[in-house]
């Protein structure tokens, strides 16, 4: 085959133009620090991308509903606190007031702090993590206790009735794939038989009738308050043992979609400075070939 002047200078103006493709893509790469600014470049760079991204993105969902979680769990653990001070307190009155030596005036006395301590609890009871109610089961717009709340969502004492849909049932939160936690404590089964034996001690402090049976009323509750937060700590501890997974899993696929995107810029660079001797090594045997025309001479 007849190789002519025009051929070469094709070829040479062809591998002239690859080279600097070569070299513009490199120099993208050290701007950007990414392997590809666009799909078409490598498309499987461009898929594992995209997989790695809403592996990140469900991570990091996962991540934030771990904090609605322990939101949840802290404040439920609080207020029971308090609820077990208040019920403390409430058992160290029974005995004072046990006290033969105590007069009528000095019971009221008490049944008036008995009575402050029971609103409290109810306030407690009525605790809130934003717009919702923790102690309400899936209720969460209603509260645990209104004192002007309709049947059938309330009974007579003015607590949710526990057996309208949702109030004893419970919230579940997403904390992995498939993975939910119950994050609230059911209301009912701890504050109406507070609020019971609360009101039976008022009205024994005010007829001046035995408290005898009150001290056991009072250690129950206490039980039953302990029980439920010791349920709230072991979902706690599975929190935290989560959040240490999420972590690690937010690590490893941040390293991936780093290996899988980012330059290696101590290697685009050896490539970029290696690409400008191959261009100028191209540049220098071009002008070998490009020989002089007939042309040229007679200008």
């Amino acid at each position: 085959m007849r190789v002519t002047q025009s051929m070469l200078s094709s070829n040479m103006l062809r591998n002239l133009s690859s080279s600097y493709s070569k070299m513009g893509t490199l120099q993208e790469q050290l701007n950007t620090g990414k392997k590809i600014s666009r799909p078409s470049q490598d498309p499987v760079i461009a898929m594992k991308g995209i997989g790695y991204r809403s592996d990140l993105n469900r991570v990091e969902q996962f991540e934030r509903n771990l904090g609605e979680v322990n939101n949840w769990l802290d404040s439920s653990d609080d207020g029971l606190d308090k609820v077990g001070a208040a019920l403390q307190r409430v058992r160290e009155l029974v005995i004072d007031a046990n006290n033969d030596t105590k007069t009528p005036d000095d019971r009221d006395k008490i049944a008036k702090e008995i009575e402050q301590i029971k609103l409290q609890i109810r306030d407690l009871g009525n605790s809130k993590v934003g717009d919702k109610y923790i102690f309400s089961g899936t209720k969460t717009l209603a509260p645990l206790y209104d004192p002007n709340g309709n049947a059938p969502l309330y009974d007579a004492n003015g607590f949710l009735n526990a057996n309208h849909p949702g109030v004893t049932e419970d919230v579940n939160i997403e904390i992995n794939a498939g993975v939910e936690i119950t994050v609230n404590t059911n209301g009912i089964g701890v504050f109406d038989e507070i609020d019971d034996m609360m009101n039976q001690l008022q009205t024994a402090l005010e007829t001046n009738a035995p408290l005898d049976n009150f001290i056991g009323l009072a250690d129950k509750n206490m039980d039953t308050v302990l029980t439920a937060r010791s349920k709230i700590g072991a979902r706690q501890n599975r929190v935290e043992m989560m959040e240490n997974r999420l972590s690690s899993q937010n690590l490893i696929v941040t390293k991936q979609l780093s290996e899988n995107e980012d330059v290696e810029y101590e290697e685009a660079i050896t490539d970029l400075i290696t690409q400008e001797s191959i261009h100028r090594a191209g540049l220098a045997v071009g002008s070998r070939i490009i020989q002089p025309s007939l042309v040229d001479f007679l200008r």
